[in-house]
């Protein structure tokens, strides 16, 4: 069998770990700008990604207004914030570290994701998350032949693909369209986003002749920069299909989650 079906690198970044952004960072709520920073840092409150910590003395048109509430996050204690720029609320969306978590993180804040329009590192947009640095993400050519079946139904099979490797995942499978049987595909509204490749152009679901599969397969067709081998090629999931490499039935990778409709889905998607 071979090695890459059973095995892929882990996280190795604990919860609570803090390092310096070597990035400008921004972020604007209806086009002001909320703060504009060269000294943000990296908090992991999850070890699978981190957030953006603001010094506050970065704010620019963002005012913080305490609510008066504390609670311990995945770094440690902090107070939860309204943030206000002009007439826009976003209640309860931002949290300043307190005593007890790490002393870099002290007069810093770090913001609900969501609750800002848009964040830029330098002048490029970053979506669902931060980029981890210590994440890897290589697609590589390769003449490994895949098969994918369901049900007893054969999806896809293709003389080569491209591997794509990502920090944390199992490999993932990206297929030529002119491989995949489309006749069995029902197209879906599901859109996610990934920081490391953007967002998805396309998501497909299978009907069986016992059960429906929802969004089992996905394609970007203008990932990033870094990603481009990817761009119009299809990759179904580990987890909820059988995938056959060079005539090796993978077994099926341990379900991260579901992606959700129109939303990121940084943890499956690859």
């Amino acid at each position: 069998m071979p090695i890459e079906s059973v095995l892929h690198p882990s996280l190795i970044v604990p919860v609570g770990h803090v390092e310096p952004v070597p990035r400008r960072i921004r972020g604007t709520i209806g086009g002001r700008v909320v703060f504009d920073t060269r000294r943000a840092l990296y908090v992991w409150e999850r070890q699978a990604y981190p957030q953006f910590s603001i010094p506050v003395e970065d704010l620019v048109e963002g005012e913080l207004h305490d609510d008066k509430h504390m609670e311990r996050r995945g770094a440690g204690p902090a107070h939860r914030h309204t943030l206000q720029v002009g007439a826009e609320i976003r209640a309860g969306s931002a949290w300043v570290w307190g005593e007890g978590a790490p002393r870099a993180l002290r007069d810093t804040v770090r913001f609900e994701w969501d609750a800002l329009d848009s964040w830029l590192e330098e002048d490029e947009p970053v979506f669902v998350h931060p980029r981890s640095p210590y994440t890897r993400v290589d697609a590589l050519r390769s003449g490994s032949s895949v098969r994918v079946e369901l049900d007893g139904v054969v999806l896809a099979e293709a003389a080569g693909c491209v591997k794509l490797f990502e920090t944390g995942l199992p490999t993932r499978y990206y297929l030529d369209r002119a491989t995949v049987d489309w006749t069995r595909l029902r197209h879906s509204d599901t859109v996610t986003r990934c920081p490391y490749k953007g967002t998805t152009s396309g998501y497909w679901s299978f009907d069986g002749d016992t059960a429906s599969h929802e969004d089992i397969a996905w394609t970007y067709d203008f990932p990033t920069v870094e990603a481009h081998r990817i761009a119009g090629l299809t990759a179904f999931y580990n987890e909820h299909v059988d995938l056959r490499v060079d005539g090796f039935l993978l077994p099926r990778a341990a379900d991260p989650g579901r992606p959700t409709r129109h939303t990121s889905a940084p943890g499956p998607v690859s």
